[in-house]
């Protein structure tokens, strides 16, 4: 079994990056395999519903979001990390998300349907609560079981490595990954156990005449 841990900060090895680091090693010690992908410092291209993935079976810009969403096919688990910006993820990571969930829906629904997720959101100061629930809605909507930790997954820290001194915020990654891997081991463990069909003849509700 693998997750992929995102770091969708802009800083390779910042505190974002460490605190993925506490959860892949807790995964680790579970017998979970994983990998971390750096979103990078380049920009990146917002979906532009230009519906062109439905056709290629990949996004039409052609970088490391389609690296990325052909890791998760064979991925059992996502683990998306951020920053805090102005009380949200980086701008770089919602553009990456919003083509990676769009063009990896279009391409197969399976990408990401059923496949426990978790977002982890790196403050200085406050509004981690708002970057969780932005980096949530990419799972909600993808029909992807949220994990969770004892407490918000949150760390603190703004000099590199001062998130370890964040002594529950370090606790709770770990936490949240074995509480990840306990999860993938029942579904692999209830393999015979039917999947909930998936729904293709959605039913569309317009508000506006």
């Amino acid at each position: 079994m693998k997750v992929i841990l995102v770091n969708g900060s802009p800083k390779e090895h910042g505190n974002t990056f460490i605190s993925l680091s506490e959860a892949a090693k807790a995964l680790n010690d579970e017998g979970i395999e994983t990998e971390i992908v750096y979103v990078g410092k380049d920009p990146i291209a917002p979906c532009m519903g230009c519906g062109a993935c439905a056709k290629l079976g990949k996004c039409v810009i052609n970088d490391k979001v389609n690296e990325f969403v052909e890791k998760m096919k064979t991925a059992d688990g996502l683990i998306v990390g951020s920053p805090v910006h102005y009380a949200c993820p980086t701008g770089s990571v919602l553009s990456f998300l919003s083509r990676a969930f769009y063009s990896g829906f279009r391409a197969g629904a399976e990408t990401f349907r059923l496949k426990p997720a978790a977002a982890v959101a790196i403050a200085r100061r406050s509004g981690a609560s708002s970057t969780l629930d932005a980096l949530n809605k990419f799972f909600t909507i993808s029909e992807m079981p949220i994990i969770s930790g004892r407490y918000w997954n949150i760390a603190h820290g703004l000099m590199p490595e001062e998130v370890l001194e964040d002594k529950e915020g370090m606790q709770n990654l770990r936490i949240l990954a074995r509480n990840m891997a306990y999860f993938l081991k029942c579904k692999e463990a209830a393999a015979n156990v039917k999947r909930p069909e998936l729904v293709t003849d959605v039913e569309f509700t317009n508000f506006i005449r």
